[in-house]
């Protein structure tokens, strides 16, 4: 059988097992989220004796510092995988829900109904807890998933899956509801791409190579998260020290996540100021910051690189951010439109209007005001765990939580009602 056959087999039994689970009542899909819980902490040696041999071959190929730390199977990455497993059996399960109904004038009852989506594949690199996080949301939201990490965290991922298997056949739920893939071969990737009838969605995880190669050459809807290039801007109504706190949170407080601010846009009026206050906070942070030419000369003192095109359009992930000076908020919208990458930004300002002007004419999936670019997170905004974050529009925008991993259905009651 080839590679082609054997994942499509695999998806076909996926497929089949999500119908199961579509139907499982809420209770017995909290008993399985609690069980599978139950089991990492239960199995947690044997979850690091398999991770070992992850780590070991990581750092054999060069693996850095920062992807061994995120590959790594700690006591802690492991209790939180629990822990992320009972808040989601925790949070109230969206199939079935109605969210709207209406009355027509010929007596129909007509409204929308949660369902879930089906089968999701789920493309990811290096970190192996995404594994249990993935697992759970799907099955919470009613939906069998197939799970491709990254050939690094290989043997970390089919141990994570034979535990949640254990726990799921404990229940009346089909453990082949959750399967990862067992290949380490690249083009497994692009065989999961083609099996349109068996797959609903796929979900990539991982850099813009990894994100753009699936788009390229999936057959399935694809949801993407493309870079974080998340933007602050200081208004001239700003009160300025929330607007220090703010940018120093928004940019250190882990600049490696998709949600850390990039660049900061800053009103002429207040740059006098603000920016002399704004380089020594993020100076004594260690952030290397890359300004435009009005930032230079308003601090030909601080050291400041200039900053060059590209650095406009740079998820940098980094103690690095670029700076501008803008006229007005019309710029800084401009700016954004430009440059930015549909993910989060946040106005500054004490001015109700700009604000509101902000919320409107802004459109990426997070817009805020008077808040850190770091509170675009599912947990953060009170959606539990989250899948990724879309900055796709279709079919779900933002953080996706369980609600993202469902769609509505339209349901009508009718009393004998025919067309005429």
């Amino acid at each position: 059988m080839s590679l082609a056959e054997q994942i499509r087999k695999l998806a076909i039994e996926v497929k089949a097992a999500s119908r199961i689970l579509a139907d499982t009542a809420t209770d017995e899909k909290n008993r399985a989220l609690r069980a599978m819980a139950a089991g990492l902490r239960r199995r947690v040696a044997f979850l690091q004796e398999k991770n070992g041999i992850d780590l070991e071959a990581g750092r054999e190929n060069g693996l850095s510092a920062a992807m061994i730390d995120r590959l790594t199977l700690s006591d802690q990455v492991v209790e939180a995988m629990a822990t992320g497993l009972e808040e989601v059996a925790a949070f109230p399960d969206p199939v079935g829900e109605v969210v709207r109904m209406w009355r027509r004038p010929n007596g129909l009852q007509i409204g929308k109904m949660r369902i879930p989506l089906g089968v999701v594949g789920m493309i990811y690199e290096s970190r192996p807890n995404v594994t249990a996080d993935a697992a759970g949301l799907c099955l919470k939201s009613g939906n069998g998933v197939i799970l491709r990490g990254g050939s690094e965290a290989f043997n970390s991922n089919l141990a994570i899956l034979e535990v949640l298997h254990e726990a799921l056949a404990t229940t009346s739920i089909p453990a082949s509801v959750v399967q990862v893939l067992p290949f380490v071969e690249r083009q497994a990737i692009n065989c999961l791409l083609e099996c349109e009838s068996e797959i609903d969605l796929i979900i990539p995880r991982g850099g813009e190579g990894l994100i753009r190669f699936v788009v390229e050459h999936s057959r399935i809807p694809v949801i993407k998260h493309y870079k974080g290039v998340c933007h602050v801007y200081v208004d001239a109504g700003a009160d300025l020290e929330m607007a220090r706190r703010i940018v120093v949170n928004a940019k250190t407080h882990r600049p490696g996540v998709c949600n850390a601010a990039e660049t900061i846009l800053v009103n002429r009026e207040i740059a006098d100021v603000f920016l002399p206050l704004m380089a020594a906070d993020l100076k004594s942070k260690g952030v290397e910051i890359r300004g435009c030419a009005e930032a230079l000369a308003r601090l030909p003192e601080a050291g400041l690189r200039a900053a060059v095109d590209e650095d406009w359009d740079a998820e940098y992930l980094d103690l690095v951010v670029a700076v501008r000076v803008v006229d007005d908020l019309d710029a800084a919208v401009a700016h954004i439109a430009a440059h930015g990458s549909d993910h989060t930004e946040t106005i500054v300002t004490c001015d109700y209007h700009r604000a509101q002007a902000f919320l409107r004419r802004v459109n990426s999936s997070v817009v805020m005001v008077n808040a850190s670019t770091r509170f675009s997170d599912g947990g953060q905004m009170g959606l539990g765990a989250e899948i990724g974050i879309s900055t796709t529009k279709l079919h779900a925008y933002g953080p996706m939580g369980l609600e993202g991993l469902t769609t509505t259905k339209y349901i009508i009651y009718g009393d004998g009602q025919v067309r005429v």
